[in-house]
């Protein structure tokens, strides 16, 4: 639903379809250039599925904790007592970090990771409830969901300096983007597929 009200807020036809004028008007919106709209979107697209998951999937297994989050699941007994639990989960994992108060807060879950790019912690989110001048986020953190999904990631990407890493559409500019995102190069090829085809969009 999300990239439907982007539309909506661009003044597109709001489809839930990603074409060139999603990618035109959401440039001119958002004040970047065309070639930095095409990084983004096809960063975002590959992070949310296809515009389709805006909110973390902490529905882990006993098993998926002890991959995942070893450091606070260290035994087979402690994890099966968290698992399939998103909220108990999120307030463990997120604990005493990020801005966030203890497991007994509930500032875990509540502020767990939602938008295109994961705005994760009460730290963050009070940055970016700065940044976009709407208190209403803190109290209501599932605005980053809908109404800012694709807000919350332009403002990691300011925050981040990773506009100027977009200038040019070419393999080293889509690698350098993917490390500083994914602290990795996970979903790589992909990455680099989306960035191409959304160039030939406004080529």
């Amino acid at each position: 639903m999300s990239l439907e009200l982007l539309q909506e807020k661009v003044g597109t036809k709001p489809d839930g379809s990603f074409g060139k004028n999603t990618l035109l008007l959401t440039s001119k919106y958002y004040k970047i250039t065309e070639k930095q709209a095409v990084h983004f979107f096809a960063q975002v697209a590959h992070e949310t599925g296809g515009f389709k998951l805006f909110v973390e999937n902490l529905n882990y297994s006993a098993s998926g904790l002890r991959k995942t989050f070893g450091k606070y699941f260290t035994t087979n007994t402690l994890a099966n007592l968290y698992a399939r639990q998103p909220e108990k989960i999120a307030n463990r994992v997120y604990a005493n970090r990020m801005g966030n108060g203890d497991e007994a807060s509930g500032d875990g879950w509540k502020f767990r990771g939602r938008g295109a790019l994961q705005l994760t912690g009460k730290a963050n989110y009070k940055a970016f409830s700065d940044f976009i001048k709407d208190p209403e986020i803190m109290t209501n953190p599932d605005l980053v969901a809908t109404k800012y999904a694709f807000e919350s990631a332009i403002f990691f990407f300011s925050k981040n300096k990773l506009w100027n890493l977009c200038t040019e559409i070419n393999e080293k500019s889509i690698l350098d983007l993917t490390k500083r995102i994914n602290g990795g190069t996970n979903g790589l090829a992909h990455r680099s597929e989306l960035t191409y085809k959304y160039y030939n969009l406004i080529k």
